[in-house]
């Protein structure tokens, strides 16, 4: 099922820190060449604070733990690849396509590998309306069920944060925020959304994953990480732009899968591309975190 390279198996042997890094973002979440761009700068943030990055994408039908820069590259340029979830797998396996993991795969190729750290920009979560239209992002249930800790600036801004953390509470998953008792907001750093628990250190984050593993309770953690204030958007500007682009979609038809590419590129569109420049820097700064968290735990665990 998967291929793990040389440099993180080794890692992974030696008990090193190694953090994944999915590849949804490169061929779904932003334009060529901006996301390899983007792809490689966070991969270099994580070596800056000494962990070993993976990306992780599936090809010709294998899942890659740790794809080369030549490998991402084509992911970047590359038409055609499946954003692939869980349900997905079975398919992208058998008939030995290119897959894009999401949260949810990163996380179940990452355990795979036994990778405990998995840093990404935003999960997915309960879309607004659910109530009528039932879309809940899988990532959700992969939370509640895979042994992987996600770092993250909270949950997409185009969802419903509320809902998307009532939904976390009722299966049981671990929500913490980095030096804030605060949801993450994505885009902005204030969400109003109270956390029960926030960590004051990497080494605080690294002891709470270790308890968890140690007493056997199953599933992952979710750390969000607030994107500094002074690469935060205007909150009406961004509130603005996705209403929006919600509207504009609600229009088009769009749904399921497609649902996240679209607002995406719309609300980027409608902000003349400071959306994109935000998620940018907020990838880097949870790679920062993400990075020295796996790194402290590497030393206890």
């Amino acid at each position: 099922m998967i291929r793990v390279n040389e440099e993180v198996k080794r890692a992974l042997k030696e008990g090193k820190a190694v953090v994944a890094l999915e590849s949804t973002i490169i061929s779904h979440g932003m334009p060529y060449p901006k996301n390899v761009e983007t792809a490689l700068k966070v991969e270099a943030e994580i070596r800056k604070y000494g962990a070993i990055p993976a990306t992780i994408g599936i090809i010709d039908g294998v899942g890659i733990v740790g794809m080369s820069k030549e490998e991402i590259e084509e992911f970047g340029k590359r038409k055609g690849i499946v954003k692939t979830s869980r349900r997905d797998l079975p398919v992208i396996f058998a008939r030995k396509l290119w897959g894009a993991t999401t949260v949810a795969t990163t996380m179940i190729l990452a355990k795979e590998a036994g990778i405990e750290v998995f840093v990404t920009g935003g999960i997915g979560g309960v879309h607004r309306g659910a109530p009528e239209t039932f879309d809940i992002s899988a990532d959700l249930q992969e939370l509640a069920n895979t042994d992987v800790t996600v770092v993250c600036a909270g949950a997409k801004a185009i969802l419903d944060l509320n809902l998307t953390l009532e939904y976390l509470e009722t299966y049981g998953v671990t929500v913490l925020g980095y030096q804030t008792y605060e949801l993450a907001d994505f885009y902005t750093a204030h969400s109003g959304l109270k956390l029960e628990y926030k960590i004051d250190s990497p080494e605080d984050g690294a002891k709470i994953i270790k308890a968890k593993r140690e007493n056997n309770l199953k599933g992952g953690i979710l750390i969000t990480n607030p994107i500094p204030e002074q690469d935060a958007m205007d909150k009406k500007v961004i509130d603005d732009s996705i209403n929006k682009a919600i509207e504009e979609m609600q229009k088009l038809g769009i749904r399921g899968k497609e649902t996240t590419p679209y607002l995406l590129a719309k609300i980027s569109e409608l902000t003349g591309g400071e959306s994109l420049e935000s998620n940018i820097r907020l990838v880097l700064n949870n790679a920062k975190v993400g990075a020295q968290i796996a790194i402290e735990y590497a030393k206890i665990k």
